[in-house]
This record gives structure tokens, C-alpha cells and sequence, in this order.
């Protein structure tokens, strides 16, 4: 049976799905910002979706994520009837592999030319930093990436090695004067999402680290904003570096 409809319940997916077939979106989640105009129905978050709504939107598809979308909303999808696709993201690798699956498998498309030209960008990356940094990416508390995310492989894939990427939990909360102790990391990366830190909200904490402050879409995101990835993080990069 084909795929008419999807409901998307993560926002990159969203963009990914939006920027090779419009058309098929009938849902997309209150957080799903890219592309701008998008005109599909709001279903609330990605941690409280609203189940009624989205079975009533009837899709061929609904899409998510195992990080991002709680097992319980969608188990009460699958009880209504509806074909949940769910995407595990964790390395840059897994996260092309996972875009190819959702938009020739889930939705039955042709392979888009975006998703090759976001390879190829990062076929031909280089590593051209050598760097220890931490990864705020919420304060109060302060959390910071940890084990097996797709941000701190993206960041390897540049040669920026995660001072937690050892740690136990995926986002480990870590007492700020650890993380600002001097020696600790030799670069703080501190992105807009899903904390919006800025230059007045971030980087004076850490006094004694250089800050780069990033796109979190370019961070965090796996879609088409990959393709730009490795120039908008490593300009930014560079900027902080100097």
C-alpha cells in the first residue's frame, strides 16, 4: 500500500520528509520549525504528542524517534491502528542509513539528491581540529553530551574529541565547576538547542575555556541541513579557536 500521509514527531525528520515530498505531511509536532512554511496540522510536542489528534489525521505513516519520542505514545499509536516507523540516531553513520530507511522504505520515495550531496559533504570533511571540548547542552543543572550521541559523532567526524564521551549516561549532568575547571576541556561547544545558549548566556562561565557557539539544527539535526553541516560548525569552530 502506498504512503499518502505521514505524521512526523521529530523535527528533523520533519524537514527531511517536508524538503523531498511536502505533500505527504498531514502532522508535524509544535517544535518542527524547518522548512518555515510549513502547513501541516500541530499535534503538540515530541514528548506529549496528542495521540486523539493524530489518529484522527488517519496517516499511512507516522514517524519517530527512540530518543526523542516516549515508547508509551507510541504504543498507544500502534494500538489505534497506525504504522509507527522508529529511527535510532546515535552516529552520524546510523543517521544517514536511518534517513535513507524513513524516505524509501517509510514513505516509498525515490532516494533524494540532498541526502547524496550530505554524504559527500561529509565524505570530504576533514578532522582538521585536535581538540578536547564539552558540550553543555542544558544548564540548570548543567548537562552536557555524554556516551553514543549523534552531535559528539558529528564532532569526532572534525577532530573534536568529547571529554564525556566515556561517561556512563548519554547527557550526564556534570557540577559547572568541574566542567569550567581549568585543563578540563580546551574548547566549550555551547549550541542554541536544546538550551539557546547565546553570548551573553554561556560562555561566561567558563573564563577560562574558548566558547564557540553553534547552530544546534547543524549540530544535532539529521536532514538536509547536513549538507551545510560541516562549514557552519567548523567556521564556528575556527572563530573560537583563533
Amino acid at each position: 500500500m502506498p504512503t499518502r500521509s505521514v505524521v512526523s514527531l521529530v523535527p528533523s525528520l520533519t524537514e527531511a520528509v517536508a524538503v523531498t515530498a511536502p505533500d505527504l505531511l498531514v502532522g508535524v509536532t509544535d517544535w518542527c520549525t524547518h522548512p518555515p512554511e510549513l502547513g501541516a496540522a500541530r499535534v503538540r510536542g515530541t514528548k506529549n504528542p496528542d495521540v486523539p489528534a493524530i489518529v484522527g489525521l488517519a496517516p499511512d505513516l507516522v514517524i519517530a524517534n527512540e530518543e526523542e519520542n516516549r515508547p508509551q505514545d507510541l504504543a498507544a499509536l500502534r494500538a489505534a491502528g497506525l504504522r509507527v516507523l522508529v529511527t535510532e540516531v546515535r552516529t552520524l553513520e546510523q543517521g544517514f542509513a536511518e534517513l535513507h530507511r524513513v524516505l524509501t522504505e517509510g514513505c516509498g520515495l525515490s532516494r533524494p539528491g540532498w541526502l547524496d550531496a550530505a554524504e559527500t559533504a561529509w565524505r570530504q570533511a576533514r578532522a582538521e581540529f585536535d581538540v578536547r571540548a564539552v558540550v553543555p547542552i542544558w544548564r540548570r543543572p548543567w548537562m552536557v553530551l555524554g556516551r553514543d550521541t549523534f552531535a559528539g559523532s558529528l564532532l569526532a567526524h572534525l577532530g573534536v574529541r568529547n571529554v564525556h564521551a566515556a561517561d556512563a549516561e548519554r547527557y550526564p549532568r556534570v557540577p559547572l565547576p568541574q566542567l569550567a575547571a581549568p585543563g578540563h576541556a580546551e574548547l566549550v561547544v555551547l549550541p542554541d538547542e536544546p538550551y539557546r545558549f547565546t553570548a551573553e548566556d554561556g560562555p561566561e562561565a567558563f573564563p577560562a575555556t574558548p566558547a564557540a557557539l553553534v547552530s544546534g539544527r547543524h549540530l544535532t539535526w539529521y536532514g538536509p541541513s547536513l549538507s551545510e553541516a560541516p562549514e557552519v560548525i567548523g567556521a564556528a569552530l575556527r572563530a573560537a579557536l583563533r
